[in-house]
């Protein structure tokens, strides 16, 4: 199906996992015709959660594309998951949606997931409506999910519908946008018209008088016609409501059962006759500060915002067509590598099943397989156009696991199928750690790694086990110390002979020159590591040629890469070389490198030597009732605690966290608050390691050494 681009709505479909989301769309599709019969979850035969990932698990872990006609208009749904490892699909989607659509579940109330979700509304600036759905549990409570999510979200919040019964036996609403009463039969379905009760009619009144005020507040004309008639007609209010609603001044509230299929159709009309269109909303962010409007009459522009690998087909990207009208055989120009794409096929998607079409106008959402070489967040051109949409800011990871596998062959396929991983998912990172000797994989959370892991295996057939990372410790000294090494070496031919004195002292910004000596020159080295080396050169005299300098700062520079405490790098040290002796013929570099190097080492151990940690600074959100259990595991880890916040109906506690007390933080977490929370993890500074860890881990490297 292909439309104009004030013919198109893009919804993206968010909420906590187990909010209903993927039997929602299932539903939209069939009201809109678009499917004859529904799946379920549980038959494992729905449109969205199409992969076998999904269908063993029961929950969405990808987005899934679908589309449905309604009255002429085109409705992009994606429908995306909740479970909070997988927040990039959530913020991709919401790049290319142009309305939010948060689905509430009424016997649970408003979730951790739903607030988190929030955050990103408010980035994207994208209009929301919520639907408070499964109101057929029997523990559904309408009343206390809509104060809930007034309290969190503000007076914006204004009910469309109420449920005029709820739990087991829901099947009417009263919908005061257009002052009738909706009754369902058993199967849902188109509901019977009714006239509202005489005892809900003050309730419902005053709902649709909210909505009036919402509709007029926007407009000066709308405004003075309220003033004017004490109301608004319902073509007015319509177009109040599109531009509260565009403003993000109105967030509308509807009422669902998705399972029995109850409320549905109602929302696709509210979709298909308020919501934006892709021409309704501001213009494009580019990355040179200018803008780009969605204008089919434009030269082609493109983002990709997703992209996925399936067997037989290969790279399948999924894209959004910002202003032109793209065709079959057109080729774009990667504006990041200039690699030129053909588009010899264009596809609109229902999940797994694509359709091909001859062309998508300006707004409209679609996919392409088999392009060479573009990947998500790339911006693809018409040739002559030079533009780059503005990125996806997607979230840092906040777990990392060291990958291996016991089949050395496969090392090298292991690493080529991470990186395509990390390609398609921009939320997992690959580092090979030449300091820590591992590969590392970077994600989201326990559940995001396990994913990976079972992809690799599955599609790629490697079997790969995870392994406790390694600490990036460094090693630093507490005061001064001087020493004198001597290298000498004779055996045949030409001998080596190299003797260097040095002090070591820590380093701090803006320390003063040494007192006692005189410096002839000072390097400052920033060391890939972290840190610094300030080399300070104080021969005086001639005792060593300033030509051996460069040789006497590699061999601590080589020192420095592995420290003599646990092999970690070194860092925020100054050494001065003060005095030494050559000799005119056994004297070179090589000399003098070692003689540095074992000078370094020796000074180093009696330089009151201190292993340093990292640090990160942590941010956990959760409810009040696990505050406590949440409290009581951080400090357990060594933590110090910074803070403790209200955020809304939630509790934010800050600290600050070494690293090595980090390992599976994302599964305990989980475990102690039932998955209801979610928290974030940066780089904050190095620290030194408290004295008996420090023993410790001394003992345990000696050991090992001694293994080797």
């Amino acid at each position: 199906m292909v439309v104009e681009t004030k013919k198109i709505r893009n919804v993206v479909l968010l909420g906590h996992s187990g909010s209903g989301k993927t039997t929602l769309a299932e539903t939209m599709l069939y009201e809109a015709g678009a499917l004859e019969r529904r799946g379920s979850i549980e038959d494992g035969n729905t449109v969205s959660d199409y992969t076998d990932i999904e269908r063993e698990r029961g929950n969405s872990i990808f987005t899934t594309l679908m589309h449905a006609n309604w009255r002429g208009n085109k409705i992009n749904i994606l429908d995306t998951p909740g479970a909070d490892d997988f927040t990039g699909e959530v913020v991709s989607s919401m790049k290319v949606a142009d309305t939010a659509i948060m689905t509430v579940n009424a016997a649970h109330g408003l979730e951790v997931g739903t607030e988190l979700i929030w955050e990103y509304i408010e980035a994207f600036e994208t209009p929301a409506v919520f639907v408070i759905n499964q109101l057929d549990h029997d523990k559904a409570d309408y009343e206390m999910t809509l104060q809930e999510i007034r309290e969190r979200f503000g007076p914006k919040v204004i009910p469309v519908q109420y449920p005029a019964n709820v739990g087991i036996g829901f099947n009417t609403i009263i919908d005061a946008l257009r002052m009738v009463m909706y009754v369902f039969n058993d199967d849902g379905g188109k509901p019977e018209k009714r006239d509202i009760p005489e005892s809900e009619i003050a309730k419902a009144q005053e709902m649709h008088n909210a909505l009036v005020e919402a509709a007029a507040e926007n407009d000066e004309t709308l405004m003075e016609l309220f003033f004017d008639h004490g109301s608004l007609n319902e073509e007015e209010l319509a177009k109040g409501l599109t531009i509260a609603l565009a403003q993000q001044e109105i967030f509308p509230v509807f009422c669902t059962s998705a399972v029995r299929n109850m409320g549905s159709g109602r929302l696709m009309g509210f979709l298909n006759d308020i919501c934006p269109s892709p021409a309704d909303r501001p213009e494009a962010k580019l990355t040179n500060g200018e803008t780009l409007k969605c204008d089919s009459s434009f030269k082609n522009t493109i983002i990709i915002y997703k992209t996925l690998t399936e067997p037989r087909v290969g790279n399948v990207s999924y894209f959004k067509v910002y202003s032109g009208k793209l065709k079959n055989g057109d080729e774009l120009i990667n504006a990041k590598n200039a690699q030129v794409e053909r588009f010899s096929h264009i596809y609109v998607a229902n999940g797994k099943k694509r359709e091909e079409v001859s062309h998508l106008n300006a707004g409209d959402i679609g996919v392409a397989v088999k392009l060479k070489d573009a990947h998500t967040n790339n911006t693809l051109n018409e040739k002559g156009v030079d533009r780059a949409i503005q990125p996806i800011q997607f979230p840092s990871p906040r777990i990392r696991m060291a990958v291996n596998t016991d089949n050395k062959n496969d090392i090298e396929k292991m690493a080529k199928a991470l990186h395509q991983i990390q390609e398609e998912d921009p939320t997992a990172k690959v580092e090979h750690s030449a300091e820590l000797k591992q590969i590392l994989l970077l994600g989201q959370g326990q559940l995001h790694l396990d994913l990976i892991k079972y992809r690799i295996e599955k599609v790629y057939d490697i079997d790969i086990q995870f392994e406790s990372p390694r600490i990036p410790y460094r090693e630093t000294i507490t005061r001064p110390s001087n020493e004198v090494y001597r290298h000498k070496k004779q055996s045949g031919g030409a001998g080596q002979f190299g003797e260097v004195h040095m002090r070591i002292e820590p380093y701090t910004e803006g320390m003063p020159d040494p007192h006692d000596l005189s410096v002839r020159n000072v390097e400052v080295e920033s060391l890939k590591t972290g840190g610094k080396l300030v080399f300070l050169w104080c021969i005086v005299g001639g005792s060593i040629d300033s030509k051996f300098s460069n040789a006497i700062k590699k061999g601590i520079l080589l020192k420095m890469e592995e420290g003599p405490l646990t092999g970690s790098a070194c860092q925020d040290i100054r050494v001065c070389i003060y005095d030494g002796k050559m000799h005119p013929v056994d004297s070179n570099d090589m000399a003098f490198q070692i003689a540095a190097s074992m000078a370094f080492k020796n000074a180093f151990v009696n330089a009151g030597p201190q292993l340093l940690e990292p640090i990160y600074e942590l941010e956990v959100l959760c409810y009040a009732e696990v505050m406590g259990d949440v409290m009581s595991d951080l400090q357990s880890r060594r933590a110090i605690i910074m803070g403790i916040d209200t955020q809304g109906n939630y509790q934010k506690i800050s600290a600050h966290v070494p690293l090595a007390e980090l390992h599976q933080y994302s599964t305990s977490l989980r475990s102690l608050t039932q998955g209801k929370s979610k928290f974030e993890m940066t780089f904050y500074e190095y620290q030194p390691v408290p004295p008996d860890i420090q023993k410790d881990l001394i003992a345990r490297h000696r050991q090992v050494a001694e293994e080797v």
